[in-house]
């Protein structure tokens, strides 16, 4: 997966909804680390490229595209197969790190696996369905609550509370690190530092 030249680029893409109510909700957590990679490296996310936001550019060495579908949530995975295509490479899905939320993992903790299930994940659903495997690696950032919930759907579209938001700062923090792991010297590598 490490790919320290400029044969194969990296596929990041941050999953969310488009639109100012959602900015920061905490189903936009793919988004807001993409902004965050996209600061850092000096990257304009703004293209318009298989309904999604998109920018190009050098991480840890490694041509990337940081990319932010404009499809909404449940539809991801049309972006998704449509960038994919556009890699030049035989598998173009190994170069695939998909960021989402996580109502499973406590606030503040990220995880990084090289495969797996949707995890009841709108937005990892339609990826899977739409490129067809669920070989590909993910961030996935939690954002489960203190308390039950009784309506999940509602729960993630909210925003951010302002006592969360410095632990959010530091969970982005994190998880750019971790992404950048990834793109340096590969998954497993990430999830032994990370996880």
């Amino acid at each position: 997966m490490a790919i320290g030249n400029w044969q194969s680029a990296m596929l990041i893409v941050g999953l969310g909804n488009p639109g100012k109510e959602y900015e920061w909700s905490r189903h936009n957590l793919g988004f807001m680390l993409i902004d965050k990679l996209a600061h850092d490296a000096g990257i304009l996310v703004g293209r318009r490229e298989c309904s999604s936001l998109v920018g190009s550019g050098e991480v840890e060495g490694a041509r990337t595209k940081l990319a932010k579908p404009q499809t909404f949530m449940n539809l991801s995975g049309h972006a998704v197969s449509c960038l994919l295509a556009k890699l030049e490479s035989e598998s173009p899905v190994k170069q695939l790190v998909v960021i989402s939320d996580d109502l499973a993992l406590p606030l503040g903790r990220i995880r990084i696996r090289e495969r797996g299930s949707a995890g009841g994940h709108n937005g990892l659903k339609s990826i899977i369905a739409a490129i067809g495997t669920t070989e590909f690696v993910r961030l996935r950032i939690g954002i489960q609550p203190e308390h039950p919930i009784s309506d999940a759907k509602r729960f993630v579209l909210d925003s951010f509370s302002r006592t969360e938001r410095s632990t959010i700062q530091q969970v982005l923090g994190t998880s750019a690190d971790a992404i950048r792991t990834i793109i340096r010297d590969g998954a497993l590598k990430a999830m032994a530092e990370f996880n």
